[in-house]
């Protein structure tokens, strides 16, 4: 197999693993969601830092965390944004709004855009302006139609997107940083899992089923993180884009054909709408790479 051809078979293996956590939260519903988090961070630093170990790296984590003040700050603000998002994703899922989870990936690398163009300055092309400005009227359909704000999505959505530009400051490796941010986490994780262990009877150790899916939580944070940055290091950056769309498309099956959500006009109309943006914005990617590296050439 090529260098290419794995790396896009692991990319694709992360974004199915993504598509189908939602079936993975579904059986813990009976968990609390914050319960449920604060496991999800003990299990993937217990994971991570493994990982970590096994390759030499402790001593990055320790600089990263406790050395370098710049790292810190960056690496404190990526763990708060990921709590958030992994809360909300868990509320979502175990509240039957998935369908919500989806939109919020769909729109996410839209909002990254937007983020490019406050914080970094960038500059959009007429496509994908037009892919922005079709993105934004379908979240406006859904809010009219739904007489609400799908604010789950905007959460995860901005939540996540930011997140991607902390990320993008950090010159640290990946598997580094996802762990300091769990690291952080973990005094709250703790205070989390005593607190219900001593009030209210903690979901861990009442039975196998629960507690091995509790513990579950860290290799299946770690997996699709390891083979999305393994195979992004391997193909094109367009490529590795489009093919993160396969996430939020699995995650609408889920929702749509596994757990039965209710499909309103609204999303039939707002969905396809932002399927065609993304269409849109990543042709444009796309033709703008190619045109980059003819000039390069020449």
């Amino acid at each position: 197999m090529s260098k290419v051809s794995s790396g896009i078979l692991a990319i694709i293996s992360a974004c199915v693993i993504w598509g189908f956590v939602p079936v993975y939260y579904k059986l813990l519903v009976h968990v609390p969601p914050i319960e449920l988090l604060a496991h999800r961070t003990l299990w993937s630093f217990l994971f991570f830092f493994a990982i970590l170990f096994f390759n030499r790296k402790v001593t990055d984590l320790r600089d990263a965390v406790f050395v370098s003040k710049e790292s810190r700050l960056t690496i404190v603000m990526s763990a708060a944004l990921i709590a958030i998002n992994w809360f909300f994703f868990i509320f979502a899922v175990q509240s039957n709004n998935i369908t919500e989870t989806s939109l919020g990936y769909f729109i996410m690398p839209l909002v990254t855009v937007v983020w490019g163009l406050i914080l970094f300055k960038e500059k959009l092309s007429y496509a994908q302006w037009t892919a922005v400005l079709l993105a934004t009227i379908a979240v406006l359909i859904l809010t009219v139609g739904l007489t609400k704000a799908p604010l789950i999505a905007l959460i995860l959505a901005f939540s996540f997107s930011y997140y991607a530009v902390l990320k993008k400051k950090l010159q640290i490796a990946p598997m580094v940083s996802v762990t300091g941010e769990v690291l952080i986490l973990i005094p709250a994780a703790i205070v989390i899992i005593i607190y219900f262990h001593q009030g209210q009877g903690g979901s861990f150790g009442k039975d196998v089923y629960t507690s091995l899916l509790l513990a579950l939580s860290g290799p299946l944070t770690a997996a699709p993180l390891i083979l999305f940055t393994y195979g992004a290091l391997r193909v094109a950056l367009s490529t590795a884009g489009i093919l993160q769309y396969l996430n939020p498309s699995l995650q609408f099956f889920c929702a749509a054909f596994l757990f039965l959500e209710p499909l309103t006009i609204w999303h039939m109309v707002s969905f396809p709408m932002i399927w065609i943006a993304l269409a849109i914005y990543s042709w444009s990617g796309m033709r703008h790479t190619k045109q980059a590296r003819k000039q390069t050439a020449n």
